[in-house]
């Protein structure tokens, strides 16, 4: 007689044998067969491998029983089971389905990778067989989650639908419902700190003004925890350190749709430190530890002083080597005298040694390229100062979005680790076809081949041909940042240009160019290089308009008394610099600062002799520890003049060299190149005085009286002052992986430029009235002024502007441009 049983319920309920007549009828055997049936996807050898029973054995219900369990515990079977007949051994078996597609829906607050990642942590991913007996908790799993955010109306279903060959659809459909709002947040038991003041700190709000567009009333388990901790840390930070949360109590109304929360504490009172031990091995470095300790006796107890000082030993410790140290602090409480005495604690553990340093995420950028900005050296031991200056200068280079570390220990060791490095790259150049729009300025295009980082070997290469209604020209370049191992960069470059200044809302002349310049520079430390080249430049001007500033110029350097002819000049040049830096980031910093300060000149005996000097300085100051409100503080200052004689005249700056302000890349909200000087005219009648071979201006007969004045456009002069201050602030609706290639600021920005040469005490003779408003061209005090907001972002066509800006300080003559769009513009 074949006996058929199935041992599923008596092995996970606990039935006893004898219960069901079993143990009376049965009687141990020797197995002369074994017999697998319903075997479908699990191969025979695969089953019989977890089946401890083979030919010859006399099995008896002890063993039975460890062979459910064992096919069982092969996760490959959902029923199984057993029975014997003349000696041979059946085994009935019910595979698990395989689960072939996993679908969502419905769910809108959890993304479909969210929760297939979840799944896939439980072992319930598609190929795998299904277990049914975890869906309840998985479906349990995920309503608590949305009961964590304030869904208390929210039910998750997890349906299977059965498909050929014993796969299935496993489908979770989520009926989410609304957020339950927060009515009402109540603190219990403080006497020190009012209710306001405290719930002011939560992250959590029962109030959100009609004119906050993102703020929200929403419950969320998660966040409820971290506004705790933020009133410990609170009254920890102010002495208090006896201070708890005794207990939280969240409330649902009747209708399930709002919250009241209830935060009990007990304040304590204020506790002075009384002295500050360091104990443990402190290295022999006892007197310098001591020294630099930030909490000193008498003080009043702070927990961010204390978390600060276990930070900054652990920190120290990290600069020689000791990757691990515990640093712990252990008070000593005195509730009587309300003093509290801080053992500090110190293990530096093991020195660590680096045994590899590896790359990951550089797909484009070489390893070696990464490799030379590292300041931790494979083999030397583990400093944390300089993996913090290695990610520093890896930033720096621009290539990359972000850049992390992390050390690794090595298995089996435990005084040596591998760094891992990991980046994420950026557009860094490449071919990008630009657009440039103002509401003034209109429409410019351009187009080029630009590459900071070419074939990822970290040199600067480009080619690059630019057009628009002002100007067109064309350059190759190339630059070798590690000309030499020890950073001192080599490069140089040809260009060509043609320039319409009448074009460019400036007083009309054309100048085409071409030269050629090499350059090198030098490191000096971290954070300081030098650099310098020389060049050949090439300018020939032309059509140049019979404004007042422009006759000086021309009566200067005009080879014949034709008043058209074109002027050409050949001059060499040499230029010298200084950059500081200690940025955090290469593009899109948010700490630190950096300050340039460079010069040209032209060789003695060129054409024309002239120099220029530039300083441009930015601050940035993080205001949060996350760095997402970020203050901007930058200015740019430069003066420029001529030198020695020509012909018996003074040189001076040519016009094409003087400083120019307006527009996306300096004072915003006007009118590109419009800020500073304009040109002037002078007429007598009806007629235009012309430029005089004796440099005396006007030269048309007549009473000086009659001579009036006729403003012109934009010349520039040769001193500009600019000065920018900007809040960074979040980009509203964006995802924070966006963080570090798009900004959000809101700007004031202001600045002027000026002529400090042209004499205009010549022209006292001209009526008050008109004088007074060419003196104004040389007043350095008519500063101009605007706000607004800009967006910046980086594509693979390049770097993006959009601004809007109003001035808040203009005068009469000046042009303002609101809105201004740009792509592929250097910012």
């Amino acid at each position: 007689m074949r006996l058929n049983k199935i041992f599923a319920s008596m092995l996970f309920v606990g039935a006893s044998f004898s219960g069901n007549g079993w143990a009376e009828s049965f009687q141990p055997f020797e197995v002369t067969d074994i017999q697998v049936e319903g075997l479908q996807r699990v191969a025979l050898g695969a089953a019989l491998l977890n089946l401890p029973v083979k030919i010859g054995d006399t099995i008896d219900e002890v063993k039975l029983q460890q062979a459910i369990k064992s096919l069982y515990g092969s996760t490959n079977f959902e029923n199984i089971s057993i029975s014997h007949e003349n000696g041979i051994l059946y085994v009935a078996v019910k595979e698990r389905p395989t689960i072939s597609i996993i679908s969502f829906e419905g769910n809108k607050d959890i993304k479909d990778e969210q929760l297939q990642e979840s799944l896939d942590g439980s072992g319930v991913k598609s190929g795998e067989s299904l277990d049914r007996t975890m869906l309840s908790g998985i479906e349990k799993g995920l309503q608590d989650f949305y009961y964590g955010v304030g869904k208390y109306g929210a039910k998750v279903e997890a349906q299977i639908i059965n498909l050929p060959r014993n796969r299935v659809e496993l489908k979770f459909k989520f009926t989410e419902g609304l957020a339950a709002e927060i009515r009402q947040i109540n603190v219990v038991g403080n006497t020190v700190f009012t209710d306001s003041e405290l719930i002011s700190m939560l992250e959590l709000k029962d109030y959100v003004a009609w004119w906050d567009l993102f703020g929200e009333r929403r419950y969320q388990k998660q966040k409820l925890q971290a506004d705790l901790e933020t009133i410990k840390t609170y009254y920890h930070n102010q002495g208090y350190i006896r201070f708890e949360v005794t207990s939280t109590q969240v409330a649902m109304t009747p209708d399930r749709k709002g919250l009241y929360i209830t935060i009990n504490v007990n304040e304590g009172e204020k506790y002075k430190v009384k002295e500050v031990n360091l104990v443990g091995d402190l290295m022999g470095r006892e007197e310098l530890m001591t020294s630099i300790l930030p909490i000193k006796a008498g003080n009043m107890y702070n927990g961010a002083d204390v978390t600060f000082t276990e930070e900054m030993y652990s920190k120290y410790l990290g600069r020689f080597g000791y990757a691990y140290p515990e640093v712990k602090t252990y008070p000593e409480i005195d509730d009587e005298n309300k003093e509290v005495v801080l053992n500090i604690n110190i293990k530096p553990g093991k020195r660590v040694y680096v045994r590899s340093i590896n790359f990951t995420g550089n797909t484009v950028t070489k390893d070696e390229v990464m490799r030379r900005e590292l300041r931790q050296m494979e083999g030397a031991w583990l400093n944390s100062a300089q993996i913090e200056q290695s990610k520093t200068r890896l930033n720096r280079l621009g290539y990359f979005e972000t850049v992390e570390t992390e050390t690794v220990q090595v298995p089996g060791s435990d005084d040596l680790v591998d760094v891992a490095v990991t980046v994420k790259e950026q557009p860094s150049g490449s071919f990008n076809a630009g657009v440039g729009y103002g509401t003034e300025s209109g429409v410019s295009l351009q187009f080029g081949v630009e590459q900071n980082n070419f074939l990822g070997t970290g040199n600067q290469a480009g080619f690059s041909v630019n057009t628009n209604k002002y100007s067109k020209s064309a350059t190759l370049s190339y630059t070798d940042p590690y000309f030499t191992k020890d950073g001192v960069s080599l490069g140089g470059s040809v260009y060509w240009n043609e320039f319409d200044a009448n074009q460019a809302n400036l007083e009309r002349y054309k100048n085409k160019s071409y030269g050629v310049a090499l350059n090198s520079g030098f490191p000096i430390n971290e954070s300081n290089r030098l650099n310098g080249g020389i060049g050949y430049r090439h300018n020939t001007i032309s059509e140049i308009s019979s404004y007042e500033q422009a006759v000086r110029f021309y009566n200067i350097y005009r080879e014949n008394d034709e008043v058209d002819s074109d002027l050409s000049f050949d001059n060499f040049e040499l230029t010298a610099g200084w950059y500081r830096s200690t940025l955090n980031r290469g593009t899109f910093p948010t700490d630190g600062s950096s300050q340039r300060l460079s010069g040209k000149m032209t060789v003695p005996g060129s054409d024309l002799q002239y120099f220029k000097t530039d300083f441009d300085t930015n601050f940035y100051f993080p205001l949060t520890r996350q760095h997402g409100f970020v203050l901007l503080a930058r200015a740019h200052l430069g003066y420029a003049n001529g030198y020695g004689n020509f012909n018996d005249n003074e040189q001076i700056l040519p016009f094409w060299e003087n400083y120019y302000s307006g527009g996306s890349s300096s004072l915003r909200g006007f009118k590109s190149n419009s800020v500073g000087p304009r040109s002037f005219y002078l007429y007598r009648g009806s007629s235009a005085c012309s430029p005089d071979p004796s440099g005396d201006g006007c030269s048309l007969p007549g009473d000086v009286d009659a001579v009036y004045v006729s403003e012109g456009n934009s010349i520039g002069g040769n001193a500009i002052a600019t000065a920018s201050l900007e809040m960074i602030v979040p980009t509203p609706f964006l995802d924070e992986a966006y963080t570090n290639s798009v900004r959000t600021s809101f700007f004031l920005d202001a600045g002027n430029v000026w002529d400090t040469e042209f004499d205009y005490d010549g022209y006292r003779y001209l009526p008050a009235d008109q004088f007074s408003q060419l003196s104004d061209y040389s007043d350095p005090s008519r500063i101009r002024a605007s706000w607004g907001m800009s967006v910046q972002w980086l594509s693979p066509m390049g770097p993006m502007v959009f601004s809007l800006a109003w001035p808040i300080k203009e005068y009469e003559d000046d042009d303002t441009e609101i809105f201004s769009f740009n792509i592929g513009k250097t910012f």
